[in-house]
């Protein structure tokens, strides 16, 4: 697949790109990335649902949030874009918001897939993502060649060259307070999870280090209409390697009843 840059469309206080009529979607990218990393899915999902891709805020064509955001400011900027009751799709960092959005929000979310979340990182995973939220200035852009070995390790792809080109033109302010938010976070917690009252997937790849099966695992046996989707050759950016296993899934677990 070729990641071109899509146009935009202003949401409230958020640039997204949208797709597509029927009931909504609404798509929340990584850190550092923005929202064509969802490309394969929108062109997919947009065939039959209404489809909402936000560039998160500081990120891509949406403002910083002010101050010294938390992860219930991201959260209720990119709510202010929902409607009506949405499936709510997040990876990574994405993955967090999306979580935190079923939890506070329920009314807007009908359902919930949740892709490379974490989930009670160990002591050395914790020590680690922190060390590198401190190494973030906000004024130099940080090097991705780490991001890109964790992701996609040495391999050379399309895939990769995009998440390169966007981590490179990422905005250090608006990367640093993302990571930040990222790294100091550690997973919803369980009695949140236990309450959901939403379908929820949760989904990860075979091959991720970081957000593990075992995550993805343990977080849908908590959730009492939760399941897991492990696909086993994956790592981190599943949604832009696996783009069709990612859709099938996704497609399958949204006409469920």
């Amino acid at each position: 697949m070729t990641w071109t840059i899509r146009p935009r469309s202003k949401i409230g206080a958020l640039a997204a790109i949208t797709a597509g009529e029927g009931p909504l979607v609404v798509l929340i990218h990584g850190v550092g990335l923005r929202a064509e990393a969802w490309g394969a899915q929108i062109d997919a999902l947009a065939k039959s649902h209404r489809v909402v891709a936000v560039d998160m805020p500081g990120h891509g064509k949406s403002a910083r949030l002010a101050g010294t955001p938390t992860l219930a400011a991201y959260t209720d900027r990119i709510a202010e874009v929902i409607d009506g009751p949405a499936t709510v799709i997040g990876h990574s960092f994405g993955a967090m918001i999306a979580l935190d959005l079923a939890i506070r929000y329920r009314a807007k979310v009908s359902r919930l897939a949740a892709l490379n979340a974490i989930y009670h990182r160990s002591p050395q995973a914790r020590q680690a993502v922190l060390a590198r939220a401190d190494s973030l200035d906000g004024e130099s852009h940080a090097d991705p060649a780490g991001p890109l070995e964790r992701w996609f390790g040495p391999t050379a792809s399309t895939a990769r060259s995009a998440c390169e080109v966007w981590l490179r033109d990422a905005d250090p302010a608006g990367y640093r307070d993302a990571y930040r938010v990222f790294a100091q976070e550690n997973g919803a917690q369980d009695d949140y999870l236990r309450s959901l009252p939403c379908p929820a997937l949760f989904l990860t790849g075979g091959q991720e280090p970081n957000s593990t099966p075992a995550m993805s695992q343990q977080m849908a046996a908590l959730v009492p209409h939760g399941r897991a989707e492990i696909l086993p050759d994956a790592a981190h950016m599943a949604p832009m390697t696996h783009g069709d296993d990612v859709n099938r899934i996704l497609t399958d677990f949204m006409k469920e009843a």
